[in-house]
């Protein structure tokens, strides 16, 4: 058996914002493709209401362009090479059709704790990923 094709997760996907929750993930996402010997893609998405390019800090694409590489450059000093995407989009379906077409193997997102109320539940990003995504997604609390 060759290592390819031992590894489980091939290729990992972590969409991050400037989260908290992202920011930890980051641990759980280095563990993860450091054992599996895995690709891994960063992602941002920036959400654009009504097609309008906002000011809001997470619909900047310079924030975001920024974020990715500040991210990219933590993964750099732990030895992991990371890929960067951005997308413009509504975050939950934006992250799993980015997914699909890098036939990722695990999406790995942290939670941001909006499942509180059956209307944070319901409503929050993870909640439709996890729904929606093409691959098993792994949620660091």
């Amino acid at each position: 058996m060759t290592k390819e094709s031992e590894t489980m997760f091939k290729t990992v996907l972590f969409p991050i914002d400037q989260s908290r929750e992202s920011r930890q993930a980051a641990e759980t996402v280095a563990g993860v493709v450091k054992a599996h010997g895995s690709r891994l893609i960063l992602l941002s998405v920036v959400e654009a209401p009504d097609g309008e390019v906002g000011t809001d800090i997470m619909t900047s694409p310079e924030a975001i362009a920024k974020l990715l590489e500040s991210a990219k450059a933590i993964f750099t000093q732990q030895g992991i090479e990371a890929e960067t995407i951005e997308r413009e989009g509504k975050p939950a379906f934006t992250i799993c059709d980015v997914a699909d077409e890098v036939e990722a193997d695990l999406i790995i997102m942290g939670c941001r704790g909006l499942g509180l109320t059956d209307e944070g539940a319901s409503d929050s990003v993870t909640n439709r990923v996890i729904n929606l995504s093409p691959c098993p997604v792994l949620i660091v609390p």
